[in-house]
């Protein structure tokens, strides 16, 4: 989030007060799995931390300060703090587990999109929450990554916005695919979208509302 600090409850709610359609979050598991929304597998950049998150309890990442004093949350508080529906960014087939478990505790299938960069995450998730909503992230693809997304039933590829291409575009058409751009954040950017005709991109700027419907 460009104008909190990111994976907080203060850039959550800002995102829901601006209007944006869906929140994104990042989340890891602290060495005692909970679920911890963060982007970075480290505190550091984040936090007044060092280390991995797996390494340290929720007791100890709930001690330090994200930034202006806030917290970093618990996937469960988010839920609580925001009404908005979430896109739960997952590391690995461990995070899925875990959020599957949430899922089916507080009936989140109609609340919740799951999204990965792994294959098998998305595909574990999948098969844990039946009807869930799945998403593939992509960074460095070509035109299989919508093969990628197929094979693991996404029917949602989220990719980036520097790389992407028409000829993705439009054999991600021809495969029945949805296209989120990501992340969009300037105005050349924003045209790209449009041009490509694409199903919504993700933010850090809620203000870009005004412009577009995004994510953030």
């Amino acid at each position: 989030m460009g104008v909190e600090p990111e994976n907080t409850l203060r850039s959550f709610v800002a995102a829901q007060d601006a209007g944006l359609d869906l929140i994104e979050l990042d989340l890891h598991l602290s060495k005692d799995g909970a679920l911890v929304v963060m982007h970075d597998a480290e505190v550091d950049r984040t936090t007044d931390g060092t280390g991995p998150i797996a390494e340290k309890t929720l007791e100890e990442l709930r001690g330090l300060d994200a930034g202006r004093g806030e917290r970093v949350p618990v996937f469960e508080e988010v839920l609580d703090t925001v009404r908005s529906p979430v896109q739960a960014e997952i590391k690995d087939v461990a995070a899925a587990r875990a959020l599957a478990k949430v899922m089916h505790e507080r009936d989140l299938v109609g609340r919740v999109e799951v999204s990965s960069f792994h294959d098998e995450a998305v595909a574990e998730i999948a098969r844990l929450v039946p009807g869930v909503r799945t998403a593939l992230i992509a960074e460095h693809y070509g035109t299989d990554v919508v093969e990628r997304a197929v094979a693991v039933a996404a029917p949602t590829l989220c990719l980036d916005i520097r790389r992407i291409t028409l000829e993705i575009v439009e054999h991600a058409r021809e495969a029945d695919l949805r296209i989120i751009g990501w992340v969009v954040n300037t105005h050349d950017h924003l045209r790209l979208v449009r041009a490509l005709q694409l199903d919504g991109a993700t933010t850090d700027f809620p203000e870009i509302k005004r412009a577009a419907r995004f994510t953030a």
